[in-house]
Parts: C-alpha cells; sequence; structure tokens
C-alpha cells in the first residue's frame, strides 16, 4: 500500500446503526447517539472532538432511529466537520455490512469509529503508524487487562497475535480500543447489502497477518452500557466544566 500524502487525512465512518439493547427504556424511542452526556447529545461530544482531532469527513452510519440523528446532526457545519449519511435500509446490516454499503463515500482508506465511543488518544500518531505499517488495516490496542471489558487482544512486540471479540482466549491482556483504519480492498469479498459483523474482517485480518497494531495509553470511554454511560457523562462534564456548550 502506498503512503498516504502528509496532508491527507481519510473519511471516518462513524458506526451509529445499533438497537442499544443494553440501555434499555433510555433507548426505547430515541437512538443512543442522542442520549443526552455532560448536557448535550453525545454525537455532539463525538463530532467536536473528531474535529478537534482533524478528521472532518464523517460519514454517518445510520440505523434504528437514524433519521433523528440526521435532523439532530444535519451536514456537520455547526460541530466543526461534514457529515453525509449511509443508511442500513429496511433491515440491520451489523458493523461489518454497514461499513461495507458505505465504502462508495469513502474513497480508498479510512477510519472506524463506534458511535458509542470517546476516543481521547492522538489521532494523527494513529495514522502515521497506519501509513508505515504497509498493511491495508490497523486496530488501535490498549492494556486493559480486563479493567473496563473482557480483553480481546493478543498484542505483542507490536503486533495484533490473535483476536476474539469476546475475549474467550487465555493470555489476553489487551483490548480492541475502537479506533481503526482500513482499506476498501479488505470489505470488497462481501457483497452490498449482505449482513456481517465487523468483527468477522478483523479475525481474518488477524489470522493473515494482515493487521497492524497501534498501542495508545489513553483508556477509552463509552456509552453503550448504564455504567459507561455514568462514567462517560462524569468525565466530559468535568472535562468541559466552564466551556460553554
Amino acid at each position: 500500500m502506498s503512503a498516504l500524502s502528509s496532508d491527507e487525512i481519510p473519511p471516518l465512518v462513524l458506526l451509529a446503526g445499533g438497537l442499544a439493547t443494553r440501555l434499555g427504556p433510555l433507548t426505547a424511542g430515541l437512538p443512543k447517539s442522542l442520549l443526552e452526556v455532560a448536557g448535550v447529545p453525545f454525537i455532539a461530544h463525538q463530532l467536536r472532538l473528531l474535529a478537534d482531532q482533524g478528521v472532518r469527513d464523517i460519514v454517518l452510519s445510520c440505523g434504528h432511529l437514524g433519521d433523528q440523528i440526521e435532523s439532530f446532526v444535519g451536514d456537520g457545519t455547526r460541530f466543526g466537520c461534514s457529515v453525509r449519511y449511509s443508511f442500513d435500509g429496511c433491515r440491520p446490516l451489523g458493523t461489518g455490512g454497514a461499513i461495507r454499503k458505505a465504502l462508495p463515500l469513502m474513497g480508498r482508506c479510512f477510519w472506524v469509529m463506534y458511535g458509542d465511543s470517546y476516543l481521547t488518544a492522538p489521532f494523527i500518531t494513529v495514522l502515521d503508524a497506519f501509513r508505515s505499517s504497509d498493511q491495508p488495516a490497523l486496530m488501535t490496542v490498549h492494556a486493559n487487562a480486563n479493567r473496563w471489558d473482557k480483553s480481546n487482544v493478543l498484542f505483542k512486540d507490536g503486533k495484533v497475535l490473535c483476536y476474539d471479540k469476546n475475549g474467550t482466549k487465555s493470555g489476553m491482556q489487551h483490548i480492541d480500543y475502537g479506533l481503526g483504519l482500513y482499506t476498501a480492498e479488505v470489505f470488497r469479498p462481501w457483497s452490498d447489502g449482505s449482513s456481517f459483523d465487523l468483527a468477522v474482517v478483523q479475525r481474518a485480518l488477524v489470522d493473515r497477518e494482515m493487521m497492524a497494531g497501534y498501542l495508545v495509553t489513553e483508556r477509552f470511554y463509552e456509552i453503550g452500557s448504564l455504567s459507561g454511560l455514568r462514567e462517560t457523562d462524569s468525565f466530559l462534564s468535568e472535562r468541559l466544566r466552564g466551556v460553554p456548550a
């Protein structure tokens, strides 16, 4: 893979199509991305974070109640970025299928981030690692040791040696941080409109030694669980104290 030019920042697909079943009645009629966190819908924090990181070309991959997300976000201008949309359609496509459907909007390489994550690691260092890896994909990892969720990555000497989404393999001390970089080609074996999980692609790449790894020291924040929602609200409330919403 040829290196990206020094001034090229790839677009990012933000996966916001999940059903958020772990949050119960909080998301019965509201998409997870619009849950109030530190006084504003969570996606406002995400988009401002991405813009601050220099990632300003965003494709929002939406499914369940995605029209509400589009109504709130619009074209993204007020958050400092440009937002386009890709919708699952009549049935959920899963995280992998949603990315596959969004490929026409993404170009030859792109970031992937989950719609319930708030990630403070410097994106530019991740991009530099991807540029120099000569691999078609990169997974960021964090030394989790089962602290915030089950560790699901075997990572050693800068390499992802094994990945299991459910964290069932012994010896795993790291976790998928939730920020990745991919070339479009790795998703093309699946047909447009097919339903599959991103983890299927990740495991296939790891098994074929085609997944670069990059260790980040910052922990992740998420709103996919009630405990995570409370913790993220506390973190962002403290971080934004005294800053206008």
